[in-house]
């Protein structure tokens, strides 16, 4: 017997503050979105009851999208007609997020692959610690007991390694008897993932204090990573330990028909199932007001990051901090006074879900931006790395004498796809903005495909894509991305003003030649579902993707802002001159229409 088809899907995330509904429906053999609803996050006083926030929520899509989706306080299911739905979905990030603390041994090795294993889980990795981390015993117990993490991960060891220094840090673990950021009402959950031949000991040292969960090793050799059992295990205590403890979860799950995916796990699900089955690396970001996440499919690896203080408004100060305000306004084509700077970024901390009402207000948000997404791609790419190097002794003493680096993962050469979100890029008044931000914060190289999230249904979709693929896959490219168009970015030996490709387009009205000089920041026309064929004939040293020299013939599709050639060179030197330093800024935002032609502020 057949199982029923499923026509009408509901889907909620639960977020912090807000909590967003999608609804989507099968419309002539295809799944599309039909209307999207949102509603505070209903987790405090005086409701205290998540499910609040997600019946207002349906409600709201009830009203637009003219179904009756709601029998007083049950989802009805299944669809009939216009009434219920057949699957109701749901992810959660309530409560702020999983928080998790990381213990290993060796920072660069173990350490390090167990962070990679709790991001990718979808958690903020709040410190880790390591006995190659200058820090004494007793400041590692301080710092456990401050930080009051949702949950503790413990690695170190490979399999047939030495036992004492893993034993020596759960001591530290046990001594420190932490508490739980969410109260003492539960045992703070701890997972081992460290050498099998530890376990006894480790769970003799923690069975007191903590309620222990014991997996696979996530670094079996100091050759190979086995990172996805330790994802799986964090998840799982989050949904069944951590969100448990949100006002209302109980009643929440239970009405879901498949387990509830935390947010950024479910985001991360989804770029991962989008590059496999489109057989593609891609990177997306959502930067938020705390938080910039960045995501990355490469060599069929994902990797996920948070960093932690890079946001937009609650972490704005940070950013200017880490960057400096000057390399903040480098972006900004007329001189900025630096006291309006910082009186702007002290509004936004006081007052986060403002927005600039003037033009060198909202230039000043997008350098910062452009900032904040710089550094938290650079954090990226420094631990979304692979193993290299093979070590014949497998005793962990032997690593503390070793240099053993991860290879980097990230290519930009090779990369298909960007795809940013957050408030400052699927919002930006021009869709030109978003993209400037977007190739000035990553610099793709060769050829890349540009993309917003319209209104981040990314973790809906998510966690969607677990149990109906093909819906998935259909919205998002369909009526979650918007795309921006392509930008082609060479590379190679730079000299202002030198020929390095000559172009030939077959556009839709005809064919287009012309040549490229470095320096050149260019927009070609090319509509949303519109393409052509772009042949690049690369000057000598110059490398668009295929080899230095070598010519590139591909499709490419345009977008709400189009084919964009970017010969500014990787990476980006702005003049020291400060009337050059502005003119060239101009130039570069009027070649994409992407501000209001202005002298100045």
């Amino acid at each position: 017997m057949s199982e029923p088809e499923i026509t009408r899907i509901l889907a909620t995330d639960c977020g912090s503050t807000t909590t967003k509904a999608i609804l989507i429906e099968k419309q002539d053999g295809e799944y599309r979105l039909v209307a999207r609803g949102e509603a505070p996050t209903t987790v405090e006083a005086p409701h205290e009851d998540v499910t609040r926030g997600v019946l207002n929520a349906v409600a709201e899509v009830e009203e637009l999208a003219g179904r009756r989706l709601l029998d007083g306080e049950s989802i009805i299911r299944p669809a009939e007609g216009d009434t219920g739905t057949d699957l109701y979905l749901s992810t959660s990030s309530a409560g702020g997020g999983l928080q998790i603390m990381v213990v290993g041994l060796v920072r660069r090795m173990t350490a390090e692959s167990a962070q990679r294993a709790a991001l990718g889980a979808g958690a903020i990795v709040m410190d880790v610690l390591a006995l190659d981390d200058g820090r004494l015993p007793h400041e590692r117990i301080e710092r456990m007991r401050q930080l009051r993490p949702d949950m503790i991960l413990i690695s170190g060891g490979v399999d047939g390694g030495e036992e004492r220094r893993v034993v020596e840090m759960a001591e530290l673990v046990a001594a420190a008897n932490p508490t739980a950021r969410l109260g003492a009402s539960y045992r703070l959950p701890i997972i081992y993932a460290g050498n099998v031949d530890a376990r006894t000991a480790i769970e003799e040292t923690l069975r007191e204090v903590a309620a222990l969960t014991v997996t696979d090793n996530l670094r079996p050799t100091l050759e190979r990573e086995n990172l996805q059992p330790t994802r799986l295990v964090v998840q799982d205590l989050f949904l069944h330990h951590v969100m448990a403890q949100a006002p209302g979860y109980a009643k929440l799950v239970p009405w879901t028909d498949a387990d509830i995916m935390p947010t950024p796990a479910a985001v991360g699900n989804l770029l991962r199932m989008v590059a496999e089955k489109e057989g593609i690396t891609a990177v997306g970001v959502d930067i938020g007001g705390a938080t910039t996440d960045i995501f990355s499919v490469f060599e069929g690896q994902f990797n996920r990051t948070v960093s932690a203080n890079l946001g937009m408004s609650y972490s704005v100060a940070n950013v200017l901090a880490e960057a400096g305000i000057e390399n903040a306004l480098r972006w900004v084509p007329y001189e900025v006074n630096g006291g309006d700077v910082t009186n702007q970024v002290r509004n936004k901390m006081i007052r986060p879900t403002t927005i600039p009402q003037e033009l060198s207000a909202l230039q000043v948000e997008h350098g910062i931006a452009r900032e904040a997404l710089r550094l938290a791609f650079e954090q990226h790419k420094a631990l979304a790395a692979g193993l290299k190097g093979v070590q014949t002794e497998r005793d962990i003493a032997d690593a503390f004498s070793q240099e053993l680096s991860g290879a980097p993962l990230v290519n930009m050469m090779e990369l298909d796809l960007i795809v940013g979100s957050g408030g400052v890029l699927s919002h930006a008044p021009r869709r030109s903005q978003a993209a400037m931000m977007l190739i000035d914060a990553f610099l793709p190289e060769g050829l890349t495909r540009l993309a917003v999230d319209s209104i981040f249904m990314m973790p809906q979709l998510g966690v969607l894509a677990a149990v109906h693929e093909q819906a998935a896959t259909e919205v998002f490219w369909r009526d979650c991305l918007i795309p921006l168009g392509h930008c082609l970015a060479p590379v190679g030996r730079y000299r202002e003003g030198r020929r390095c490709l000559h172009m030939a387009l077959q556009m839709p009205d005809g064919e287009r030649e012309f040549d490229v000089s470095w320096g050149d920041f260019m927009l070609v026309e090319l509509g949303e579902g519109e393409t052509a064929t772009l042949t690049a004939d690369a000057a000598l040293g110059v490398d668009v993707g295929t080899g230095k020299g070598r010519a590139m013939t591909a499709e490419v599709s345009g977008g709400q802002v189009g084919l964009i050639i970017d010969a500014r060179g990787r990476p980006l030197h702005l003049p020291d001159d400060e009337r050059e330093r502005t003119d060239t800024v101009r130039k570069w935002q009027m070649a994409l229409e992407a501000y209001p032609e202005v002298d100045g502020p």
